[in-house]
């Protein structure tokens, strides 16, 4: 599981790839009558959104940590495992990025309740419009998806406070040696 999350980490193209086919796949189950190539070529352009903000956040993150990809991808690992560099210059690479993803999460308790409010007006909506085979998948989808988010936010969340602490305790150790 740990490579397959440095390569996807690593190639981004690989991410947008299975994001498009796992949302086309989606779209097919919910709506079966569609084209494939119609819905693939549709979630593809509707996706680039999501890519474009992918793309920013990846390059904040290098420019805050003075790195390229390869070196984010290790700093990365650093934050999943909690093991705290040696190096001073990763140290305060992994510190920035560490400060950088706390700083990006100020706003999640807004954007959960913006999403489970969009997720529930779509689902209102498809009800309105749509057969109840549509509208069950949407209301599946509509508490699956923001309960697998914050679930998945929360693990991510705690993973950078240990980090911060753990880096926080390790400058503290390296100034008492130092005095």
């Amino acid at each position: 599981m740990n490579r397959l999350h440095t390569f996807l980490t690593r190639n981004l193209w690989a991410q947008v790839a299975l994001s498009v086919l796992g949302a086309s796949a989606l779209v097919l189950l919910i709506s079966p009558g569609e084209s494939p190539t119609a819905v693939l070529i549709r979630v593809a352009f509707s996706s680039l959104g999501g890519v474009a903000v992918l793309l920013a956040v990846r390059r904040k993150e290098k420019r805050a940590t003075g790195t390229d990809t390869t070196g984010l991808v290790t700093l990365d690992g650093r934050i999943r495992s909690g093991d705290v560099p040696t190096d001073p210059a990763e140290r305060e690479a992994l510190r920035a990025l560490v400060a950088k993803r706390l700083h990006r999460t100020r706003n999640r308790p807004w954007a959960l309740a913006f999403l489970v409010l969009l997720f529930g007006g779509v689902t209102v909506l498809t009800a309105l419009t749509a057969g109840p085979r549509e509208t069950i998948g949407f209301g599946i989808l509509a508490v699956t998806f923001p309960v697998w988010i914050y679930f998945q936010g929360r693990k991510q969340l705690r993973r950078l406070h240990r980090m911060r602490e753990a880096l926080r305790e390790e400058e503290r150790g390296v100034t008492q040696h130092a005095a």
